[in-house]
């Protein structure tokens, strides 16, 4: 049994290339400084800077509203100048602006600077992704997107539970973490890719040769960008509005909040990509999607169940774990399926646009609903958000069947 399990492992891991690990290894690095955005609602609303909860769902949804703008320009400048650049840019000035956040004090200088920051630190995000799909193949990408969250994951993992202890201690370090680790990451990028250079844009060339069709004129792919808002809108509450519920609702203190949210990525990392392994090609990616947003659903739901906090919060983490590990990578083959080379950008854009979005509404209008009507209605308005993107997700996969 242990040897069929490590066969297993072994296999889902195999027929990468060389590139998509080295992609990877850049995303740990850079991912293990997440320390800044999941603890900065109760940065914000700490005794140090005073701030209300719809203050701070203010400045994260000026955080979406920047990486709104830092997509579209990303996934543009990536399909003009290149992958590399945008992501080699993005990396060194995200890492200083993160720095600079750090000492900012006033409330609306925070306001404009979290804007900034997050249009360039977003702005990488689709030309991360066009890169892993440049350096993969077809029947490799979906694994190759797991990898490259594999390593999101593990660093999330790693500075989330860190940053508990950080936070504890003094929320002005995460900000000196977060920044430095970009900037490492930025260089690593330097390294590992600058000598490629010439060949990749060979290739490129070689590619651009066939038509391609705008992003924003595929309306199936539109309908599905709105229907990723709708459960991102949800999703992203895990980093906002729950950490304060469990903050101060059930009185958990931020050492045990970055354990429990640690926990996400130390789960993904150990199955997402046998899981991937075992399902991909098996059915239609809009299946695995609508499965997963449903299984989240549950895991808003289950907020609202009388108990020990700590069960409570671990088995609501646990089915957001599942329900994320299921419905996001093939969120990402979906998209890349869709696109070719010379819009690949575009689409890469859209999709990180539909999660700034998200991003954007999500805090603002979510701690106001908490703030006026109590986290239960809250949690409740998130199940049935998340239920009605299932539907959708299910109905798309009908109109695209239909228009095949």
């Amino acid at each position: 049994m242990i040897t069929r399990t490590l066969r297993l492992y072994k296999t889902s891991f195999t027929g990468l290339s060389v590139r998509t690990w080295l992609l990877s290894l850049v995303m740990l690095i850079n991912r293990s400084g997440t320390m800044v955005v999941p603890f900065m609602t109760l940065y914000l609303t700490s005794r140090e800077m005073n701030r209300t909860l719809s203050e701070a769902g203010t400045v994260m949804g000026l955080f979406g509203l920047g990486a709104v703008v830092g997509a579209y320009f990303g996934g543009k400048f990536s399909d003009r100048i290149g992958f590399y650049k945008v992501q080699l840019i993005t990396l060194f000035f995200g890492g200083l602006m993160f720095i600079v956040l750090g000492q900012v004090k006033s409330y609306p200088l925070i306001c404009v600077v979290t804007f900034f920051l997050s249009m360039v630190n977003e702005a990488f995000r689709p030309a991360n992704s066009s890169a892993i799909a440049f350096y993969s193949t077809p029947g490799n990408r979906t694994r190759s997107y797991s990898l490259n969250r594999l390593a999101v994951n593990l660093g999330w993992a790693v500075g989330t539970s860190l940053g508990g202890f950080i936070a504890a201690y003094n929320y002005n370090l995460l900000f000196w973490v977060d920044g430095f680790t970009n900037i490492g990451a930025a260089l690593l990028m330097f390294l590992f890719f600058r000598p490629s250079l010439k060949v990749q844009g060979h290739e490129e060339k070689k590619e651009e040769s066939a038509a391609v069709t705008s992003a924003y004129k595929d309306r199936i792919y539109l309908w599905f960008i709105f229907l990723v808002i709708l459960f991102a809108f949800c999703f992203f509450q895990m980093f906002t509005t729950v950490p304060k519920y469990f903050r101060d609702d059930l009185h958990l203190n931020e050492r045990y909040i970055g354990m429990i949210m640690a926990l996400n990525g130390l789960v993904i990392v150990l199955l997402e990509m046998v899981l991937v392994f075992k399902l991909e090609g098996r059915r239609h990616n809009l299946y695995y999607i609508r499965i997963g947003v449903l299984v989240c659903a549950m895991a808003f739901l289950s907020l609202l169940i009388p108990g020990d906090a700590k069960l409570v919060t671990l088995f609501m983490m646990l089915l957001i774990t599942v329900g994320e590990i299921v419905s996001m990578p093939f969120m990402n083959s979906f998209w890349t399926m869709r696109s070719k080379h010379g819009n690949r950008g575009q689409y890469a854009a859209l999709y990180t646009i539909a999660w700034a979005v998200a991003q954007t509404l999500g805090p603002v209008i979510c701690s106001r609903v908490a703030d006026h009507f109590g986290f239960a209605v809250l949690f409740i308005v998130m199940t049935l958000i998340c239920v009605l993107s299932a539907f959708g997700f299910y109905r798309l996969n009908k109109l695209e069947q239909a228009s095949a």
